[in-house]
């Protein structure tokens, strides 16, 4: 996406350099990261008009990165359909540790995310992780009042039997933070340094850390839920209280 929004702003009448127009497309990338694609093209269209250009239709920039994404992932989709691959090739080390436990303890688990709708649906279902949500698996609608990260957490509140500061979320990015830290749950920022996620990005640490996660990751390698409402990372793990 990074490439694809820096190519875009040099379309507008700027006198900045190609590294100040990747550190404008990095600023509202990441901090809309876990929303809705269609806010990230928003703001790239935004930045356009900015600098005196004439922006396409979010839309039609949406369209554009997926078609570059899909060039990216074809040859991994096509790799899980038929079987050539294991699914745990393309997970963080360790979260399918992680799922098998929080099922294994009765929890009830969501899992969310910014990509369209269907597409997070098919994934879940390749990469073998749609039987740990049991339906409980929702994407960006075309309607974007229907569905946010926010209005999530709200419902999932709303209809569990469980209070707030028992809400524990994962994520990579600034929305799932903050709308959990809004609510009173805790919250465990991943900052894996990708694509190995063997160590912590540095730069994702100090912005989830900036948003309010209560811990940081760099993979669930060693992590050990200990007890329902409370957990410990053993390795590399920090607590920020």
């Amino acid at each position: 996406m990074i490439p694809m929004c820096v190519e875009q702003l040099k379309t507008a009448d700027t006198t900045e350099s190609e590294e100040q127009l990747r550190a404008v497309a990095e600023e509202f990338v990441w901090r809309l990261t876990g929303k809705e694609t269609i806010y990230q093209m928003m703001a790239l269209a935004e930045a356009i008009r900015e600098r005196g250009g004439q922006p396409l239709e979010p839309l039609a920039y949406k369209k554009m990165y997926l078609d570059r994404l899909w060039l990216r992932i074809e040859s991994r989709i096509e790799a899980l359909r038929s079987r050539r691959v294991s699914p745990d090739r393309y997970l963080v080390p360790g979260a399918r540790g992680v799922l098998e436990e929080l099922s294994s303890r009765g929890m009830q688990l969501y899992l969310a995310s910014g990509t369209d709708d269907a597409d997070v649906k098919n994934e879940a279902e390749l990469l073998d992780l749609a039987r740990y949500f049991d339906g409980r698996i929702f994407g960006a609608q075309d309607d974007l009042t229907s569905f946010s990260k926010a209005l999530l957490v709200k419902r999932i509140l709303s209809e569990a039997e469980f209070r707030p500061e028992e809400l524990l979320v994962f994520g990579d990015g600034y929305v799932e933070i903050e709308e959990v830290k809004k609510a009173g749950g805790t919250a465990v920022g991943v900052a894996s340094a990708e694509p190995e996620c063997l160590q912590a990005d540095s730069w994702k640490r100090e912005r989830l850390i900036k948003v309010g996660a209560d811990f940081i990751l760099p993979n669930f390698v060693g992590f050990e839920f200990r007890q329902i409402g409370a957990f410990r990372q053993q390795w590399y793990g920090e607590s920020l209280a």
